[in-house]
């Protein structure tokens, strides 16, 4: 290691000391912070800019004395949202495995990829062990993937088409137009299906779950084995994901239609 790398990690390090300061005394000055830290009061100085930059301390006209900014205050709320979001969507996937006795997913876009988040497994003797809480699934092959890839830009429709659509069973879609058109259909009636495009005997059903903005941030998916999961159940078991994805949409704060 470098003697600048070490002089970054060391200058992350004291401005994490400098916050985890100001949330024990409200308000510090230079000259108090440089004392805790012991370092000079330059050096403080320096850090506090830093942070005040970010917006995360904030100067008191008065006293001159340093606090705690109020992007700190925004990153909290985040970190509470998606906390509430994945105690709610855990607590929607429980009831739904416990209701229809199949694997229940959340899964979200990331990197290309479908990543299941959340899930809660059936109680049934043959389930889908495959998938689990960070498998990465493929847009194109996947229902939750496809409720995802539907709802996105065309920049991530782009970027799969030219990386390449990958065929896993004789069902997986590698046609890009033919995709282009499932994503339609999936957009006009709001709910995607897999039929043994990922896996032989596997099929799976997703619903968009939208955000507090109104733009879909998951997929709530149900995935069973395919005399389980039939086609023929595909539209009374989308209206059921769309009930419980509802529900979880007014939990994070989407009212919309």
């Amino acid at each position: 290691m470098t003697s600048e790398n070490l002089t970054r990690i060391q200058s992350v390090d004291r401005a994490a000391q400098i916050l985890r300061l100001l949330s024990e005394s409200p308000l510090l000055t230079i000259a108090e912070i440089a004392r805790e830290l012991d370092v000079h009061r330059s050096t403080a100085f320096r850090l506090l800019g830093t942070l005040e930059a970010h917006g995360l301390v904030e100067q008191e006209r008065e006293r001159g004395a340093f606090r705690l900014g109020i992007t700190l205050l925004h990153m909290a709320n985040s970190v509470a949202a998606q906390m509430d979001f994945s105690k709610d969507a855990q607590a929607c996937c429980d009831a739904l495995a416990l209701e229809l006795q199949e694997t229940v997913n959340v899964a979200i876009l990331d990197d290309g990829y479908a990543v299941t988040i959340i899930q809660a497994a059936d109680d049934q003797m043959l389930s889908v062990s495959h998938q689990y809480v960070g498998q990465r699934g493929p847009l194109h092959a996947t229902s939750t993937g496809k409720i995802l890839l539907a709802h996105a830009d065309q920049d991530e429709f782009d970027r799969l088409v030219e990386r390449g659509l990958d065929s896993f069973t004789g069902m997986t879609m590698t046609d890009p137009e033919v995709l282009r058109s499932e994503l339609e259909t999936i957009r006009h009636r709001s709910w995607a299906s897999a039929v043994a495009e990922w896996e032989q005997g596997i099929n799976a059903l997703a619903v968009p779950v939208r955000g507090k903005d109104g733009q879909v941030a998951a997929a709530l998916s149900i995935t069973g084995p395919s005399f389980r999961l039939p086609e023929s159940r595909f539209a009374e078991l989308a209206e059921t994901l769309k009930r419980e994805a509802r529900t979880l949409e007014v939990r994070m704060g989407y009212f919309g239609g």
